[in-house]
């Protein structure tokens, strides 16, 4: 099938209010390019050179979705630009992006990366740290971000329910965090960011408005040897 059939066919098992972000990494400008064509206006890429080449190419109305670990070296390359960055895991990557979202004059939406896999490969905050930026005396004082949600990657498993209970783990945090944390000037609670292509249709089931889905729109990647 062609890319627009694969974003088709997704979609249309997707709820009006899930956002779906297509990850185009390692894949070219012309498969951007067609699921563009397909009405698609978010993607998301996990190294900043890749995305600032392609966003350099491509129409200025796409959302760019920063999804893989940030160095906070990087973050000035694409503070002016940046839709959405999913991956904060530290107060200093937060005190970074605020540095450079205010040069770029923006205020950036990121979301806190939450560790909920029973995997060693996977990354994220635990409630604790969460929590500590959360109630950080000096968050008021980064106008430059706003703390949009959470995301979480799930353990890679053929076990549902297992799956099914990270991500409801996750959500349930989530929404005490809205109630908890309602009317705190940095943070806008609407994003919580769970399911990829192996697992999105079990994290709609539980509540994500959010999915990152690539090879089942693009086909696999491929990786230079």
């Amino acid at each position: 099938m062609s890319v627009a059939e694969n974003l088709q066919k997704l979609k249309s098992q997707l709820p009006a209010h899930v956002t779906l972000c297509a990850i185009s990494k390692t894949k070219p400008v012309s498969a951007i390019q067609e699921a563009i064509a397909a009405g698609q206006l978010d993607f998301g890429e996990n190294k900043v050179q890749e995305m600032s080449e392609k966003q350099s190419q491509l129409p200025s109305s796409l959302r760019w979705h920063q999804v893989g670990t940030l160095q906070r070296n990087k973050v000035k390359y694409l503070a002016p630009y940046v839709h959405l960055i999913h991956s904060v895991e530290s107060w200093k990557l937060l005190q970074e992006i605020h540095k450079e979202a205010q040069k770029a004059g923006r205020c950036i939406p990121v979301l806190l990366q939450m560790f909920i896999a029973e995997e060693e490969t996977k990354f994220g905050l635990d409630e604790a740290e969460l929590r500590q930026i959360l109630d950080h005396p000096e968050l008021a004082g980064l106008t430059g971000v706003t703390i949009q949600g959470l995301m979480g990657m799930a353990t890679f498993t053929d076990d549902e329910k297992q799956i099914a209970k990270e991500f409801s783990g996750l959500r349930k945090l989530f929404e005490q965090l809205q109630g908890n944390y309602s009317g705190h000037p940095s943070l806008d609670l609407k994003t919580l960011s769970m399911g990829m292509s192996s697992d999105y249709q079990i994290a709609v089931k539980e509540g994500s408005t959010l999915v990152r889905v690539g090879s089942l729109i693009f086909g696999e990647r491929t990786y230079p040897a």
